[in-house]
């Protein structure tokens, strides 16, 4: 079953239904606030923990800016990991993070970060984790993507956002992923409400580029938050896509799904292309039948974002 986020959570223009759910958001901004004094936080100090986080709901690049942290680390010779909760529909971004390292993961984060520090590891880097209250973090980053930005501005159920956009007065690390798309706009809205914020920009680049001609046509679909900033990518680098189809984030395909595109391309005479995360949610028997494109983030200001890690 598709279960796609609500159109109005991303329609700025859109209040009645905002405000109507919004003694709920209310309820859970207490909870939330509730949770933050009561649980205490926990530091394994032969470990350092890097929290890659967002605030909006899926999207925002925050897998592929653990994957930057793991390789620049690497470099460096430090003996990094990652910690992912265990969620049975983030299959796909688990796959992902095991073809580059160690990955540790269960119900509780905690328990993960103490398995790595027994382990040896000098760094966990956490895939998610912001609005886990138990760990004291020694670095945290906050992703926002330059499409989706911060949707219509609430919090949930009334909109996209975990917490409260104003939190960000706390957190001084800000990352933005994208297509350089708003970008003035973002950055100017965050200095209002934390001047003193690091901010920092990077591009999606594909890396396969070679595996497609680029006389050929192709049908477009994936299942993660920002499909729009995907398929921009795409068209950036002269891909001729006649159809985009987009499915909800982290969605499971179904027999019936693959073989409705498959049949949609023969029909229009073109070839399937997704992203790498939908292809690890592919069932193997149609794997040669699609291709996916692999892509990295490329850190605009990557001396200063190295600095900070590193110190």
């Amino acid at each position: 079953m598709k279960i796609y986020k609500p159109k109005f959570w991303d329609n700025k223009n859109s209040r009645i239904l905002p405000y109507l759910l919004l003694p709920f958001s209310l309820i859970l901004i207490g909870i939330n606030s509730i949770k933050k004094t009561i649980i205490k936080k926990e530091k394994i100090k032969k470990i350092k923990t890097i929290c890659v986080g967002n605030i909006y709901l899926g999207g925002t690049g925050k897998t592929s800016l653990s994957l930057k942290i793991h390789e620049i680390l690497n470099q460096k010779k430090i003996k990094s990991c990652f910690i992912k909760k265990d969620y049975s529909n983030q299959i796909d971004e688990q796959k992902i993070l095991q073809n580059k390292g160690k990955l540790f993961k269960s119900k509780k984060r905690l328990n993960s970060l103490m398995n790595a520090a027994n382990q040896d590891y000098e760094v966990a880097i956490f895939d998610d984790g912001l609005q886990d209250y138990s760990i004291d973090y020694d670095i945290i980053f906050i992703c926002f993507n330059d499409v989706n930005w911060i949707g219509n501005g609430f919090t949930i159920p009334s909109g996209p956002l975990r917490e409260k956009f104003n939190n960000i007065k706390y957190y001084k690390n800000i990352f933005i992923s994208g297509n350089m798309e708003n970008l003035e706009n973002i950055k100017n809205k965050i200095f209002e409400i934390n001047p003193k914020a690091s901010i920092f920009v990077a591009t999606y680049i594909p890396l396969n580029l070679n595996d497609f001609c680029k006389e050929d046509y192709y049908l477009v679909f994936s299942g993660i938050g920002n499909h729009r900033s995907f398929v921009s990518m795409l068209k950036k680098n002269n891909i001729n896509i006649l159809k985009e189809i987009e499915y909800p984030d982290h969605y499971s395909y179904s027999d019936k799904d693959i073989n409705e595109l498959l049949m949609e391309a023969e029909n229009m005479n073109c070839k399937i292309i997704t992203t790498e995360k939908d292809f690890y949610r592919l069932n193997d028997k149609y794997t040669n039948k699609i291709k996916f494109v692999k892509s990295e983030i490329k850190i605009q200001d990557e001396n200063e974002f190295l600095n900070i890690i590193l110190n």
